[in-house]
């Protein structure tokens, strides 16, 4: 039966990947095809100014699920190793995650997509379903996936099979006798490359003739780092890859409407809630950067990097609207658990805060103004943003300071400055001391010299073998 029951609802939380909210036409990108996203953020609640805790999968994705931020659950990249058989890493082993606490509350949990968390061979305990991507990504045809824990090649167009995969199990969850509300993982690969020659010609004929560059174009940044052939390519002809990764996000769009479609066909809308999220934002050109954080080194953290998407709908319950609150990827933890009514208190350990009261109309934390921060970290970088303002400290490279007000895409930086001394030591000493009070010192990333080429299996918690700590200043 699944949950029928609005105030105990069953959720599907999807997750993008590399996937900027400048990229969707509920975010205003006119070029963008994706109705689907932008009918489910006209019904519910969309975040406009929601960030990811690290402009990397793997770490974002750890700190949605666990409320931690990197240097307190140890993933301070994305993962390179680990991914099964005898050295398989679960690397959120031991910790609470929001599966553990809903599979508690005798909610059925299932995934279909990416984990790229380590060990994606092993169902983790709590699972009543699991179907993971081998390792985070890669091409799109023929992608291996593993079943329970038995391995096999996806034929067919991965992003279809995903909502495939997400249809039947949601069809079965319904099928049951008892009305146990169900908890999908829905964790697309899309968009994340390859992007060219990639994706069904029905979706890139869709961009062919369509006018997709809405920002300014602009020489490589002098940090760009050329990962792999896809960015190498994206850098000399844009226009094949700027088609692949609106096709990419066409693909999403379209294989979550026929999921959300079959939800409705059950007639479980109302007592589902859907959220949508990214994993991390991504540059397709702006800043003169192909890539998200590790586009570039030094690691970057411009808004296009951190800022995603976030739309929270449930008919019914959620009203329609829009926040301008700074949320972040480690309040969503907490939220969901007062949202969904989990018998669990939120220790003081954790850096985020609840925003269920945004969701039911209210002001949560929009209420009271005041000065409001987010934070960010990527190894040896780190952020502090308010609305008007950000700081970006590294441990080695320069420095960056940003008047957001008058400088919104981040053109001119301003540390250093003796006009703005005193404003960048005041939001210096700010950031210093949330990380102090919030990093597990075993686990603390800024001492890493993370470049941004992948986590491997960690010989130490938080320590990836092959990264030497920076010494002691």
């Amino acid at each position: 039966m699944a949950s029928r029951d609005a105030a105990r609802p069953n959720v599907v939380f999807v997750v993008a990947d590399d996937l900027g909210s400048w990229a969707l036409g509920a975010y205003g990108n006119e070029a963008a095809l994706t109705p689907t996203l932008d009918g489910l953020s006209a019904g519910g609640v969309r975040l406009d100014r929601f960030f990811c805790t690290s402009p990397v999968c793997s770490p974002a994705r750890a700190s949605m699920l666990t409320g931690q931020i990197p240097s307190q659950h140890g993933v301070h990249d994305w993962i390179a190793a680990g991914h099964g058989g005898p050295t398989g890493v679960d690397y959120l082993a031991g910790r609470t995650t929001l599966d553990a606490l809903a599979a508690a509350a005798g909610y059925r949990v299932g995934l279909s997509g990416k984990w790229h968390l380590g060990a994606s061979d092993q169902p983790r305990e709590g699972f009543v379903h699991w179907f993971a991507h081998e390792s985070g990504g890669g091409p799109y045809f023929g992608a291996p996936m593993f079943r329970g824990r038995e391995r096999l090649s996806v034929e067919g167009y991965l992003t279809d099979a995903l909502a495939d995969d997400a249809i039947a199990f949601v069809e079965s969850e319904a099928e049951r006798g008892a009305a146990e509300p169900f908890l999908l993982h829905l964790h697309f690969t899309a968009p994340h490359s390859p992007w060219v020659d990639s994706h069904p010609q029905e979706l890139v004929a869709l961009f062919e003739d369509r006018e997709l560059r809405s920002w300014p174009e602009e020489p490589p940044h002098p940090w760009l780092l050329l990962h792999n052939k896809e960015v190498a390519a994206a850098v000399v002809e844009p226009e094949r890859s700027l088609q692949g990764y609106f096709a990419a996000v066409a693909g999403l769009d379209r294989a979550l409407g026929r999921v959300l479609g079959s939800v409705e066909s059950l007639g479980l809308t109302e007592s589902t809630l859907v959220v949508f999220v990214s994993d991390n934002g991504f540059n397709c050109g702006q800043h003169g950067i192909w890539g998200k954080g590790n586009g570039t080194f030094p690691q970057n953290m411009f808004d296009t990097s951190v800022l995603v998407p976030g739309i929270f709908s449930q008919p019914g319950r959620i009203p329609p609207g829009s926040s301008s609150a700074l949320l972040s990827g480690y309040d969503v933890l907490p939220s969901l658990v007062e949202y969904l009514g989990l018998d669990w208190e939120v220790p003081l350990s954790l850096p985020g805060r609840s925003f269920a009261p945004l969701l039911g109309g209210s002001g949560g934390r929009d209420a009271g103004g005041g000065h409001v921060v987010v934070f960010d970290e990527y190894g040896p970088v780190r952020m502090l943003r308010t609305a008007e303002w950000k700081y970006v400290e590294r441990r080695a490279g320069p420095d960056e300071l940003y008047d957001l007000a008058t400088d919104p895409h981040e053109t001119c930086n301003l540390a250093g400055m003796a006009l703005h001394a005193e404003r960048e030591a005041c939001l210096r000493e700010e950031l210093r001391r949330w990380f102090a009070r919030y990093v597990d010192p075993a686990n603390d990333g800024f001492a890493l010299p993370v470049n941004g080429l992948g986590q491997v299996h960690p010989s130490t918690p938080g320590h990836p073998a092959g990264f030497v700590p920076f010494p002691e200043d």
